[in-house]
């Protein structure tokens, strides 16, 4: 939403000069008097009738004395003007930030309620611009192309395929994070929890996206839901924002399984890679750590079905949705889990126990 919605900008606004020089003619003083009589060079009076200079503290303050006209009345106007420069100005840099406003997804952007929809491309630019919490695009090629600041965002977007696309799913989601309070981080208790949200994904139930929030959230550990945006397939990222730790997820296919196993490796990505880096799923990048990623896919399949018990069910000559459930049980796991398991193998077709998978409800 653009920052300056329901606020009233005149078309024109003149600068104070103007007004001095209709209040000279008036009392019948040159500028070379009242240059005297403010103490200041004619110069420098000529330069503010001319709009050239302006008008300081200082001078509306001595101004004041000799027309009698308070000093704010001058401070404000020489502000007034100041401002609508400035807004000249920005309105020549939106220009220049059309070409890059379009190659972000806009409609879907407008769609999902990221920015608000407007009446000209001028405007929705403003809006974009508003979202990212920038004032041009250079200062987006700085912060998500250049690194300019590589504390708050280690990873440049410059060799990813669609740069504009992922950078506002991740903003989308600093800006949801920033709205959930959260204690601060606390490995131990992130690492104690994590029994109950794997309970939580055993049992799946309608509020789980919620509760599974309100657990992380209690170890300090921040969780959203962004939904995927066009031309941005990503599962799920994990990065820290400040000194805490931020999941964000898409729940991309709208399989329980796959939800869960991008949790767990996101949540590998916390407590084994710390806070140096980040890190997108399905994603290809410049500096992308193959054996971190392989690493917290370890730990999530630790979590969901660990490859001794995954051993054990691939044992069996003929599977089928009763031993599936008897397995389930067995791990304490999701059938899904072994679904798409079996299904990832290439043992089972993705027609088999599709019953047993869950839709991801966020609602």
């Amino acid at each position: 939403m653009s920052a300056s919605i329901n606020q009233y900008h005149p078309q024109v606004v003149f600068h104070p000069g103007e007004t001095l020089a209709e209040k000279l003619e008036e009392l019948g003083m040159g500028p070379k008097e009242f240059a005297v009589r403010t103490g200041k060079p004619e110069k420098t009076v000529n330069a503010i009738i001319k709009g050239k200079s302006s008008i300081t503290p200082e001078m509306a303050v001595l101004f004041e004395h000799v027309l009698q006209i308070p000093a704010h009345f001058w401070m404000n106007k020489q502000r007034h003007y100041d401002e609508y420069i400035a807004r000249q100005e920005h309105r020549q840099n939106l220009v220049a930030s059309l070409d890059w406003a379009k190659l972000f997804p806009l409609a879907d952007m407008v769609k999902k309620g990221w920015i608000q929809a407007e009446n000209t491309q001028t405007e929705l630019t403003s809006s974009l611009l508003s979202f990212f919490g920038i004032s041009s695009h250079q200062a987006w090629n700085d912060y998500y192309l250049n690194q300019q600041l590589k504390v708050a965002f280690r990873i440049s977007l410059v060799h990813v395929k669609e740069p504009y696309a992922i950078s506002a799913w991740l903003r989308k989601g600093e800006l949801q994070a920033a709205e959930l309070p959260a204690t601060p981080y606390n490995e131990k208790a992130f690492k104690e929890v994590l029994p109950q949200i794997k309970n939580l994904m055993v049992h799946h139930p309608d509020d789980f996206f919620q509760t599974l929030q309100a657990l992380c959230l209690q170890a300090g550990v921040k969780v959203v839901h962004t939904p995927c945006i066009n031309k941005a397939p990503i599962n799920g990222s994990t990065r820290w924002l400040n000194d805490t730790p931020f999941i964000q997820l898409t729940g991309r296919y709208n399989r329980n399984d796959i939800f869960w196993f991008t949790f767990f490796h996101e949540a590998g990505h916390i407590l084994l890679h710390g806070k140096k880096d980040i890190f997108l799923e399905n994603i290809e990048y410049s500096d992308r750590d193959k054996e971190k990623e392989a690493e917290a896919d370890q730990f999530a399949v630790r979590w969901t079905l660990s490859v001794e018990e995954e051993r054990e069910i691939t044992q069996c000559f003929q599977i089928d949705e009763t031993d599936v459930l008897e397995f389930a049980h067995k791990f304490h796991t999701h059938p899904a889990i072994i679904i798409g398991r079996l299904q990832h193998l290439k043992l089972k077709p993705y027609t088999f126990g599709t019953r047993f998978i869950k839709p991801v409800d966020f609602e």
